[in-house]
């Protein structure tokens, strides 16, 4: 069944009860007080309906009028976001972001990102892979990925330096290690559990250059179960400071007193795998990280 009323009519008899007459809604609308009044009555004389009743002086709307009313606004409130959506739709409309980020990343400054991003482009669909060492070098190396967000940045690819991220030796504060007595040595921690996680990579392990020298170990395959048996007593590690902050406030894990080695730095990278034509999405989600960085003094933290 085709409308047989228009927009433009409904919007001429919602502009009326908004403007509170048919002389102010001609003004609001910069048109004639005859050709929205003629609407209104077009309306009516469509559906059958009368949508206003006198009341001594003063028009006002009939039940009938109050629902349809309330129907057209909102009619006319998504037929405008459909054409606020359609303005995404250039030539340079990408329809998904393909988005890499090595869990080291702050979880909190990739979120906010995002939500930049979606209210941008409430149209564009995201997919976020969230990768540890290798898996990240497998997600560009085959196409897999628009945009990347890792310290390790493979051959072939160029990075741009995004932030600084700071990793510390920490572990429960009734761990054994926190009561030595004396600072604590790498010799200290081969007897002692380490909680590392799962490479992500299926064909491309990467050495993370970290220490791994304990004999006992347990390997897991995401950060929140790492940190949750570190706050547990399970065993010690080295976190991302930003991503243990809560629970070094909360004194559920604290810094272990290193002699040498207790924390370490590195480098997160901004990685196209196309640097010369850049999805507009990821052209735009790599604006919005550039600006989060250049406007925070500690990006790292929350």
């Amino acid at each position: 069944m085709n409308p047989r009323v228009s927009l433009d009519q409904w919007r001429a008899f919602v502009a009326v009860v908004d403007h509170g007459g048919y002389a102010q809604a001609a003004e609001a609308l910069h048109k004639t007080q005859s050709s929205v009044s003629y609407a209104v009555h077009r309306i009516e004389s469509l559906l059958d309906v009368h949508l206003f009743q006198r009341q001594g002086r003063r028009a006002v709307l009939t039940p009938g009028g109050q629902v349809l009313y309330q129907r057209a606004t909102t009619l006319l409130d998504r037929a405008g976001s459909l054409e606020r959506g359609a303005a995404e739709f250039g030539p340079d409309w990408t329809p998904e972001l393909r988005l890499a980020v090595e869990i080291v990343f702050p979880t909190w400054v990739l979120l906010e990102a995002l939500d930049q991003f979606g209210a941008r482009f409430p149209q564009t669909r995201v997919q976020l892979y969230e990768t540890v060492l290798g898996g990240m070098d497998e997600a560009l190396l085959e196409r897999r990925v628009d945009l990347a967000l890792t310290p390790f940045v493979p051959r072939g690819f160029a990075g741009d330096p995004l932030l600084d991220i700071r990793f510390i030796a920490a572990a429960h504060p009734d761990h054994p290690l926190h009561h030595l007595g004396r600072p604590v040595t790498l010799d200290d921690l081969r007897d002692h559990r380490q909680l590392v996680i799962r490479d992500s990579a299926q064909e491309r392990p990467r050495d993370s250059g970290g220490w791994l020298g304990a004999e006992q170990r347990w390997t897991v395959s995401h950060k929140a179960t790492q940190i949750r048996a570190a706050c547990m007593g399970m065993g010690f590690a080295w976190f991302p400071e930003q991503a243990i902050r809560h629970e070094l406030d909360e004194g559920r894990l604290a810094p272990l007193p290193m002699r040498e080695g207790g924390e370490r730095y590195a480098q997160v990278y901004l990685v196209y795998t196309d640097p010369d034509a850049p999805p507009r999405a990821a052209a735009e989600m790599a604006e919005i990280l550039r600006t989060m960085s250049m406007n925070r003094d500690r990006l790292g933290s929350p």
